[in-house]
């Protein structure tokens, strides 16, 4: 291990850990209020660190299917469920976002259809995700849950936070196809490959993830194969509301 953290010192020395949820924190701050109303999908027991934006917004809501959201200190208000059932009324959130959640839905479409309805006109939906054409996810697609489980063991990570997956909605042409269908616009989709996580339980397996990181990040036509992907999904305003929004800013300009 303290030859890995030799490497990460030479190699990647502004990365912390968990870098990744990093840029995602950074993301949904930007598009969060004091007074915005936001749903975590996926909230869970509150394990991911950046993930917690209590005190940042005004109301956080969490859901998810395992009881140990109910124990999540992060939240305002948890309910269990599931994404295809959002039990919520519509138009009650300013920000939904998904951490790490869309490779496991079974049914994409559901999922987005229920986040269209619970946004505000207006609304963002924030998602963070692995690639389903990285080396890590095609490795994945062609695994049983069960070596997923004893993956991350050897990484350090809890086996618990461990779940079924299905990349359906895990590639720039897949989440671009169901947005559109589901009435959001794509506002921004970024493909991003840093240090190589999961591969920093050995050095050789190191010196594979650092030099596929050095060519995807070099080359534009490579882009396709970086780890993560994280978007920007909008729900239009009403044409009403657009109305009343283009005579406030253009009475403002004249002003």
């Amino acid at each position: 291990m303290h030859a890995v953290l030799a490497l990460d010192s030479r190699y990647y020395p502004s990365y912390a850990r968990y870098w990744d949820h990093r840029v995602f924190r950074e993301l949904i701050l930007k598009h969060i209020e004091k007074n915005s109303i936001v749903l975590d999908l996926g909230a869970g027991s509150g394990f991911a660190e950046d993930m917690h934006f209590r005190g940042v917004a005004a109301h956080i809501c969490g859901l998810d299917p395992e009881h140990s959201v109910l124990l999540n200190p992060h939240l305002d208000e948890a309910k269990i469920g599931s994404g295809e059932h959002i039990p919520w009324a519509d138009e009650s959130f300013d920000v939904v976002f998904a951490h790490n959640v869309l490779e496991h839905l079974s049914a994409p479409e559901a999922v987005l259809r229920e986040v269209w309805r619970v946004l505000k006109p207006g609304g963002c939906f924030l998602v963070k995700t692995p690639n389903r054409f990285h080396y890590v996810t095609l490795i994945a697609q062609l695994t049983p849950t069960s070596f997923h489980k004893y993956f991350n063991r050897l990484r350090g990570r809890d086996e618990v936070h461990t779940f079924k997956t299905h990349y359906r909605l895990n590639s720039k042409k897949a989440i671009a196809r169901l947005a559109k269908k589901c009435q959001f616009e794509l506002e921004d989709l970024r493909r991003i490959e840093g240090r190589p996580e999961y591969l920093r339980f050995s050095v050789p397996s190191y010196y594979f993830g650092l030099a596929w990181e050095r060519l995807v990040n070099r080359y534009k036509f490579l882009e396709p194969f970086r780890v993560l992907i994280i978007a920007v999904l909008r729900k239009p305003l009403a044409a009403q509301q657009l109305e009343n929004f283009n005579k406030y800013a253009t009475d403002r300009i004249a002003g």
